[in-house]
């Protein structure tokens, strides 16, 4: 499998990415177009799937339907230009539990 990796985000998100080399990258603004530019990356050879927390939350049962118990891709949560979101959970550590099954204590 090619490694590769991918970003979905606002404009300013993914042009930081992009100047930093990602090539491949989704600008979305409504939960549809999350939802689809997700389908899309899902059909192609990606490793790693790059999301703000605002668009992942927003599709987050989508997002759980579509990878299910698969490894790759995987998902990284970034926070966007406002910031992080201040959540309770820690998807990071839950990445890592579920893909070595160990927790990650602070």
């Amino acid at each position: 499998m090619k490694s590769s990796v991918a970003v979905i985000g606002d404009i300013d998100t993914v042009t930081g990415f992009q100047l930093a080399g990602v090539k491949i990258n989704k600008v979305v603004k409504t939960n549809e177009d999350a939802e689809n530019a997700l389908d899309e990356l899902m059909n192609e050879e990606i490793s790693i799937i790059i999301i703000t927390e605002k668009i992942a939350d927003n599709i987050r049962e989508y997002i759980d339907k579509k990878i299910g118990s698969n490894v790759l891709p995987m998902i990284i949560e970034i926070p966007d230009k406002p910031g992080p979101s201040g959540r309770d959970s820690d998807p990071m550590g839950e990445l890592i539990k579920k893909v070595i099954g160990v927790e990650m204590v602070k």
